[in-house]
């Protein structure tokens, strides 16, 4: 698998990501249609900015998560929380220079994936978005599971179709090799933008496809021992989570 990585060649993809999330939020923004680009590097770190693993605030909603969870395992609400709160735990580990996880923040990032997935485990009807939107941070950007980032940013699209949130999901849904989803979440983007940013959306679509193109030539290359950083990204100076 592309993202089943270690050492240069998984910083290789972190980078490619952090490329897409600038990409799409920069091309968005400069297109008119507003930079609320879910599921983005940015918008992970700055949801979590003012909180860390000695907040008490952050440890009581966790402490709070688990005992409720103790009484009934299957409570959707103390899931979510459980999930919030390990995520935003995890982001105390990312490295400042260069944005990636540190491998600290591993065992949060997995308890926040095992919390959401017995969230999901739940059926809850609807399924939060807002959830969905920190589990596309987590998966994308933490423990590179792209087909996980692109089943939360499907959540996401349908529940708030937009042109930006549907450009999320065909972001993911190409990373993970997901390939007529990633074509139908394009042309939906495509189709949700105001008329006159229908063409240069088009343009943007495009663009993600070369560079998630050019993102796995780079793997291939680095798997054989040359070739260069996916889209001409220079590699990132710290180690990955």
């Amino acid at each position: 698998m592309l993202f089943d990585l270690q050492g240069k060649r998984r910083r290789v993809i972190q980078v490619t990501y952090l490329g897409l999330a600038v990409l799409m939020g920069g091309g968005l923004v400069l297109f008119g249609i507003g930079g609320d680009v879910q599921g983005g590097l940015f918008d992970a770190f700055s949801d979590r900015s003012d909180t860390g693993s000695n907040n008490p605030i952050t440890e009581r909603r966790l402490e709070t998560a688990e005992k409720r969870l103790r009484t009934r395992p299957n409570d959707p609400a103390a899931l979510a929380e459980l999930t919030r709160a390990r995520f935003q735990l995890a982001g105390d580990d990312v490295d400042p220079n260069t944005g990636v996880y540190l491998p600290e923040a591993r065992p949060d990032l997995r308890a926040a994936a095992g919390a959401w997935d017995r969230y999901l485990a739940t059926n809850p009807q609807p399924v939060d978005a807002s959830l969905a939107r920190v589990m596309i941070q987590v998966y994308a950007f933490g423990l590179n599971q792209p087909a996980k980032a692109s089943q939360a940013a499907e959540i996401v699209a349908e529940a708030d179709p937009s042109s930006p949130t549907f450009l999320s999901f065909a972001q993911y849904a190409a990373l993970a090799g997901q390939k007529r989803k990633a074509d139908l979440a394009g042309k939906r983007a495509v189709a949700l933008a105001p008329p006159k940013q229908q063409k240069r959306v088009k343009q943007n679509v495009e663009a993600l496809e070369a560079q998630v193109a050019a993102a796995k030539a780079g793997a291939a290359g680095g798997a054989s021992g040359g070739g260069p950083p996916p889209g001409g990204l220079p590699a990132p100076g710290g180690g990955g989570g």
